[in-house]
């Protein structure tokens, strides 16, 4: 399968508390290289580089809360 990369940026309360190390952990879960940084304007700045179905699951995670999203 042919690797595919994908830069996504996530605003709101996104740092100082452990979104970076939660998507990491996610990510390398997923099997995916890339990083998670901070940015000047409070946001976090995420590329994804792996398969492109694990990729599309890590920005589902995003979007659907990363972190803070709570299993029932």
């Amino acid at each position: 399968m042919a690797t595919v990369c994908t830069m996504a940026w996530v605003y709101g309360s996104v740092q100082g508390v452990g979104f970076r190390y939660s998507t990491q952990r996610e990510a390398l879960q997923l099997g995916l290289t890339g990083y998670a940084r901070n940015l000047d304007d409070g946001g976090v700045e995420v590329l994804a580089c792996g398969e492109a179905e694990q990729v599309e699951k890590l920005i589902a995670w995003l979007k659907a809360g990363g972190p803070r999203r709570r299993a029932s």
